[in-house]
Formats: structure tokens, sequence, C-alpha cells
């Protein structure tokens, strides 16, 4: 049976060069669609596999300068935001004033989680920009907001009464993000 279709492509010429020249195009099309899909999506939008869950067990010292580090006990008994910054940050130093009027509003605590930084880098930023932090945890090596699963800062985790994180902002927070999407998560998680 085989022989005989090798006797008919032997007769029809290119016959299989014409299919397989057509691979290439299908690849690019499959391709194409998914980037197409890709770029309708808000980046903003990643999901957190934490969504729902106890916040990582972890215990950081202050930044210095500062005299209450944060550890993941500090996170129950009441809703809070723990921010993930860094001195180095550009789009933090744009959220800063928010967290800022956020924090003199005292509507709920906010705490700091400063990623890779130098320690006199963060206390010099703090000290020069404000601190709206309740707690400020020192995360020089990066590993706790690995944990947390950050990609990057500024990060911002809306945590429940009961450590649970119920909401994750990735990037800067704007005051349309205040006020459309973190507020009303924060309102929503006190009075339950």
């Amino acid at each position: 049976m085989t022989e005989e279709i090798a006797a008919v492509d032997a007769l029809v010429p290119g016959r299989r060069g014409r299919l397989t020249g057509y691979i290439p195009l299908l690849v690019f099309l499959v391709m194409a669609v998914f980037l197409g899909i890709g770029l309708t999506m808000n980046p903003r939008d990643v999901p957190s596999p934490l969504i729902g869950k106890p916040v990582p067990e972890f215990s950081l010292p202050p930044v210095k300068g500062r005299t209450m580090g944060l550890a993941s006990a500090d996170l129950r008994g009441e809703v809070s935001l723990v921010n993930v910054f860094a001195s180095w940050c550009v789009a933090c130093r744009e959220e800063h004033p928010i967290l800022m009027r956020l924090g003199r509003m005292g509507i709920v605590p906010i705490h700091g989680l400063n990623y890779k930084d130098k320690p006199d880098d963060a206390q010099a930023w703090l000290d020069q920009l404000g601190d709206p932090y309740t707690r400020t945890g020192a995360d020089i090596s990066g590993r706790v907001a690995i944990d947390w699963g950050v990609y990057g800062v500024p990060e911002t985790f809306i945590i429940g009464r009961d450590g649970v994180i119920a909401y994750k902002h990735i990037g800067a927070i704007t005051p349309e993000v205040l006020s459309k999407t973190i507020m009303p998560i924060i309102d929503k998680l006190k009075k339950s």
C-alpha cells in the first residue's frame, strides 16, 4: 500500500512540497491570533495565585531609621494595605502622594514592603517624601517579595482581617484606581 502511495507521489511532482509550504503560514496565523488576544488584555490584570489565600509567612526587620518591621502576624485582625516599593522606582514616586493622603485619612493601615533597596537609600527616600507606612519591612534580598508573587514595583495588596489576600494591584496607584477599585474593596472587607 505504501509503495502505491509512493508511486502516485512520484507521478505528481511537488504535491507534498505544496502542502508543507502551508505549514509556516498556519504557524504564523496561530501566533497572530494569540498575539491579538494578548494585546487586548490589560497588563495590570495579571492574575495572582495568592488571591483568596493567606499571606505567606515572613518576618522582616524595619527599614533603617524605622522602629517597626513587618511580619505576616501583623497582617491579621484588621483590613490593611501592603505596598511594595523601592527608592529606585520611578512609579513608586508617582504614587507616593496618594499613599500619603490615604495614610493621613486613616482609613486602613498601610504597610510597606521595601524591595531590594539599599538601607540608606530607603531611609532617605522615606525621610524626604514622607512615610505613610504603619510598619515597613526591609526585603533587601527580595525573597519575601518572590513569595508574594511580586512581578515588579510598585504593587499593592489588600489584606482582609483574616490575613487573606483579597486583591493585588500591579503598578502605581492612581486617584482613579483608588476611588473605583481599592476603596470599594476596602469598604466591602471592613463591612464583612
